[in-house]
């Protein structure tokens, strides 16, 4: 690396944390409050916007203009609040796991008795998640409650800011893989070993399986079911909803999602991919205006 870039990555990475560290410092309900107003005036002005457009108009061809626009100010919205919530994330808690917080995280009776249920059968289990609400807290959440767990995470481009959300994150969340010709082969060891695996599988992936998604065919990363098929781990997803006043949210966990299988018996990579495309597709068809639209997730 040139000397100039690495001084302009330097400079990034810290006014990154800079920003950050000043985030931190402000109450952050309001300051999201601010954030996610914000950005709904903000967000329109982004070419963003016009991907995220016609990406509802295709997956909701029922909905009018003006739904469809209110969905995106959601969205911007939803934005606007994660980026701050991402410099408090050490602030959330469990409800009923220690002193109650006004950043407790909320979940149904079932959803605790299911969880308690997977943690007592001793199965390392792989668990996807999608850009929905704050998609940094399923990850938080599976910590808190006392699980051990890896997570697959896309590396950003500049190092410093890089280091930075691995410092960030690492200590809320478990281990963090770095997506890469190595990762397949680190997550497979880590089930084996009895650590829980999570993902994101909702983004495109140019080397993937077709799926359909909204009615349309999109690609998948299959590492997902890889993985199912080397291992025999159940899958599980994750998911946590942001609530009505913006600032408060409840989580979920699925029972096991059944795998396809072949001929064989194998775990089948494609129709396994489309059973968890499916699931994200009900989330999302719940709270349109909390998923990141905003990207070419067909193309």
């Amino acid at each position: 690396m040139k000397p100039r870039s690495k001084f302009l990555d330097a400079t990034v990475g810290a006014l990154a944390g800079g920003i950050l560290n000043a985030v931190k410092h402000t109450d952050r309900k309001r300051t999201a409050n601010f954030a996610g107003a914000l950005m709904r005036r903000l967000g329109p002005l982004f070419p963003e916007h016009y991907i995220g457009r016609a990406n509802l108009r295709a997956a909701f061809a029922d909905k009018s203009a003006a739904e469809i626009e209110q969905i995106l100010a959601g969205v911007w919205d939803n934005l606007g609040r994660i980026v701050v919530e991402f410099a408090h994330l050490d602030e959330f808690s469990i409800a009923g796991a220690g002193p109650a917080t006004p950043d407790a995280i909320t979940y149904a009776p079932e959803t605790a008795e299911r969880y308690l249920r997977l943690m007592q059968s001793g199965k390392p289990m792989i668990c996807f998640a999608a850009h929905l609400a704050n998609w940094e807290l399923p990850a938080v959440v599976g910590k808190l409650l006392g699980a051990r767990a890896a997570l697959l995470y896309r590396r950003p481009n500049v190092r410093p800011i890089s280091d930075l959300i691995v410092r960030l994150r690492e200590p809320l969340m478990g281990e963090l893989i770095p997506s890469g010709l190595a990762a397949p082969v680190q997550l497979a060891r880590l089930l084996r070993s009895g650590t829980h695996v999570g993902m994101l599988a909702d983004q495109h992936f140019t080397r993937g399986v077709e799926v359909i998604f909204f009615g349309r065919r999109c690609m998948a990363n299959p590492l997902l079911a890889l993985l199912a098929r080397q291992t025999e781990s159940p899958i599980h997803g994750m998911r946590v909803v942001r609530q009505a006043d913006g600032n408060s949210f409840w989580g979920e966990i699925t029972e096991a999602i059944e795998p396809a299988r072949d001929a064989a018996g194998r775990v089948d990579i494609a129709g396994t991919m489309q059973a968890v495309t499916s699931v994200i597709e009900g989330w999302v068809r719940e709270h349109p205006e909390q998923w990141l639209w905003l990207h070419r997730r067909w193309r």
